[in-house]
């Protein structure tokens, strides 16, 4: 490391008001590492010694040190190959690095591969306080600022999932509104959510795709805010012309929550697609098979049954044998005759059926929010 100068004391540092820092000096000096362990305890520090870089490697793996000295020039490892040991593996630890006036290049080299400053040797020991002082203020600063930029993203993620939060609360209190809004229909979302999530269940599907199922099922038909009251209020049955405004209402519903749903993509899908049917004949998209996802053919078995069960301007409700021998003579052709078992499964003999309304739940955004498909999508 060169020679290094006893000079003034400047000083307990006060930026060790934490206790004694550690200090790890490298040099293959022994002299050198001797005269800096007996100067820097008196400024605060807390003083370890190596060698070479092999031994300062084998320091920092039993300790952490947040502050290292090290000589550039020495036998096997260099002080440039530990830096670059220090930073991969420690990048929390500052570095200083000591050469001699020739080796300036070296320094500003150290410096571009991580380390905090530089000495040019010979030193006295005012300017190596100084130095290490200026790398961990550099450290503290940079600590801080992450600590600050991770708190800010906390922040930012938190903030943004309360305005989902927030958005999606209204949309529910929006699809109850709607079901509301015909009083043959009200309750409707919300039994088509019990119903679907019964069904996912019994097929055996994880957790989550099952509360991205209840989700884009409670939320299904929020497209209906597009369809004129003639159409959806009709006390008659629907014309060709009409029936094709209110199969309308997926695609509206798929547009207002894409926004919201965009990373889930099955409770999207359902929104969308929830009137497709297995021969293709279905709307919005003539999608048929495997081309629909076995979450949005859970939905339509569900919503299905309720429509059927509801009573409407122009016909009395079915009964739930009238219901389900409707499902099961339409399977294979419109509706997964897998699905149709494990929603007759779901309610054996004595169960109420069809339901009652469910009490009214506050719907979530199911972890984790991501763009890809869960098993069973």
């Amino acid at each position: 490391m060169g020679n290094v100068t006893i000079g003034e004391n400047p000083g307990q540092a006060d930026y060790l008001d934490g206790g004694a820092c550690p200090c790890l000096i490298v040099d293959d000096d022994p002299a050198i590492r001797d005269l800096v362990a007996r100067s820097l305890p008196r400024f605060g520090y807390r003083v370890l010694t190596a060698g070479s870089g092999a031994e300062a490697l084998e320091t920092l793996r039993r300790e952490e040190v947040p502050l290292v000295l090290t000589d550039v020039q020495m036998p096997g490892m260099d002080g440039v190959a530990l830096l670059e040991a220090i930073v991969a593996e420690w990048p929390e630890t500052a570095v200083v690095v000591a050469t001699a006036m020739s080796e300036v290049d070296v320094a500003v080299t150290c410096l571009r591969k991580g380390a905090h400053d530089f000495l040019t040797k010979p030193f006295q020991l005012s300017d190596l306080t100084a130095r290490l002082s200026q790398a961990l203020d550099k450290r503290r600063l940079i600590l801080e600022n992450r600590r600050y930029q991770n708190h800010l993203e906390d922040m930012v993620r938190e903030q943004g999932a309360r305005l989902e939060e927030l958005f999606l609360e209204s949309v529910q209190s929006l699809a109850h509104a709607l079901d509301a809004r015909d009083s043959y229909t009200q309750g409707h979302s919300a039994r088509v959510r019990a119903y679907a999530g019964a069904i996912a269940r019994a097929i055996g599907l994880d957790s989550g795709t099952i509360q991205e199922v209840e989700l884009g099922a409670e939320l299904h038909d929020i497209g209906k805010i597009g369809i004129t009251d003639d159409v959806l209020l009709k006390p008659a049955p629907l014309n060709e012309p009409e029936y094709r405004h209110l199969m309308d209402h997926t695609r509206i519903g798929a547009r207002i929550l894409h926004p919201l749903l965009k990373n889930l993509p099955l409770a999207l899908a359902i929104v969308r697609s929830h009137h497709e049917r297995l021969d293709g004949s279905g709307f919005p998209d003539g999608l048929g098979g495997d081309a629909i996802p076995l979450g949005v053919r859970i939905v339509s078995v569900a919503d299905s049954f309720d429509a059927m069960t509801t009573a409407r301007p122009y016909r009395g409700p079915r009964s739930a044998a009238e219901a389900v021998a409707e499902l099961r003579r339409c399977s294979g052709a419109q509706f997964d005759s897998e699905v149709v078992a494990a929603f007759i499964s779901s309610y054996p003999p004595g169960t109420e059926f069809p339901i009652a309304t469910p009490r009214r739940v506050r719907i979530s955004l199911p972890p984790p929010v991501a763009g890809v498909s869960r098993p069973g999508a």
